[in-house]
């Protein structure tokens, strides 16, 4: 664990580690340095979004390679795969979707592949990558995309607009304007019904966010602090193994659990802007 020739502390190893490979315009032109990108509003995380648009192909090629060759008789094993995943989202959205629309189950469909892919990055032991991103120069890499706000919020806000265009096109405007100021408590209510139906609304994609990027960060941390095991002797590799074992197989669960839970929220939303009360 070393930094320009320099040992890491403990606590600078894990900082190392959460930092992503940013990069942001300044005056001096394009820089790569997360000292002077941090917090600036046109940085870009190279890393989150590379590794997201890598695995979301990897998933539109597998399923577009298992739909090019499915055959109608006896499947094989990947296309049996393929159509079990599918099979399993069309019987969510049909299960909680009540409305009448050809986007929701290949959109819960890639949301949950998608998810489940970049949440699976979780699993690849945390210095091997950014190890071999040390041969090429790059000094910080987070190969964990929902592990990044900015990855969590751009799907949720996606969701979101999804919820307001339907919420309008099903109900049109005056009718969803109804649905946020007379409901729970009627028109003589209007500006609490407004206060109370607008934060319930902008809430949506804010927990989608927060959730997925809080149970992915922790996981992230805690894969992190294990790993400090590894340098505290032959004990500590051990007990480090050993943790490390239980923490990969816990996520076992975490991961497709999140996407599953990512995925019928959006459903369960959807369904609500479909819903003319």
């Amino acid at each position: 664990m070393s930094e320009a020739g320099h040992e890491l502390t403990s606590s600078g190893y894990i900082k190392h580690h959460l930092v992503n490979l940013q990069v942001c315009q300044t005056e001096e032109g394009w820089q790569w340095d997360p000292e002077v990108c941090s917090g600036k509003f046109n940085t870009v995380h190279v890393d989150s979004i590379g590794f997201a648009v890598v695995l979301g192909l990897i998933f539109s090629l597998l399923f577009h390679r298992a739909a090019k060759k499915a055959t109608p008789g006896v499947p094989g094993k990947f296309q049996a795969f393929v159509e079990l995943i599918i099979e399993f989202v069309n019987k969510s959205v049909k299960e909680t979707f009540h409305g009448s629309s050809k986007l929701i189950a290949p959109l819960s469909l890639t949301i949950f592949c998608w998810i489940f892919l970049m949440n699976s990055m979780d699993w690849v032991p945390v210095d091997l990558l950014p190890w071999i991103g040390t041969w090429f120069g790059i000094e910080y890499l987070k190969v964990l995309p929902t592990a990044d706000p900015n990855i969590t919020f751009g799907m949720s806000l996606t969701v979101f607009v999804l919820i307001i265009f339907y919420s309008i096109k099903i109900k049109g405007p005056v009718g969803f304007f109804k649905e946020l100021a007379f409901q729970p408590f009627g028109k003589w209510m209007l500006p609490f019904n407004l206060i109370l139906e607008v934060v319930s609304l902008v809430a949506r994609p804010v927990s989608l966010a927060l959730r997925l990027f809080g149970n992915l960060y922790a996981g992230e941390l805690l894969f992190l602090l294990i790993a400090l095991l590894f340098t505290a002797g032959p004990f500590g590799i051990l007990g480090g193994a050993i943790a490390q074992f239980i923490w990969a197989c816990f996520h076992l669960l975490v991961i497709p659990l999140q996407a599953f839970i990512f995925m019928m929220l959006t459903i369960v939303y959807l369904s609500m802007a479909h819903e003319d009360h």
